[in-house]
C-alpha cells in the first residue's frame, strides 16, 4: 500500500506507523460508524464542560461536512482519516 507520507523521509518507517496506517481500509468501510463515534465523544465532553457548546457544534458541523464529502465522493478516500484528525484541530 502507498503510504500517505511517500518520499518525505529518509529513514525506514517504524512497524508501529505502518500498523497504525493498516487501519485506513477498515476506515472506509466503517466512516459512518466512525463520525458517529465522534459525534457521541464531541457531545460527552460538551456535558462535561471540556468543550463549549459552540465548540461541540462546530465539531459537529465539520463532522457532518466530512460525511457529506464521503457520501458524495468529493473526499478522496486515503485523505478521510487525514481531514477528520484536521477537522478536531482547533483552528487559529
Amino acid at each position: 500500500m502507498a503510504q500517505l507520507w511517500g518520499g518525505r523521509f529518509t529513514k525506514e518507517t517504524d512497524k508501529l506507523v505502518y500498523n497504525f496506517n493498516a487501519s485506513i481500509s477498515f476506515d472506509q468501510k466503517f466512516y459512518e460508524q466512525d463520525i458517529r463515534g465522534s459525534k457521541a465523544h464531541v457531545a460527552m465532553l460538551a456535558k462535561q464542560g471540556i468543550l463549549t457548546s459552540e465548540e461541540k457544534d462546530q465539531i459537529e458541523a465539520g463532522l457532518d461536512g466530512i460525511l457529506a464529502d464521503v457520501k458524495s465522493g468529493k473526499l478522496d478516500r486515503q485523505n478521510r482519516r487525514c481531514r477528520k484528525e484536521a477537522s478536531h484541530r482547533k483552528k487559529p
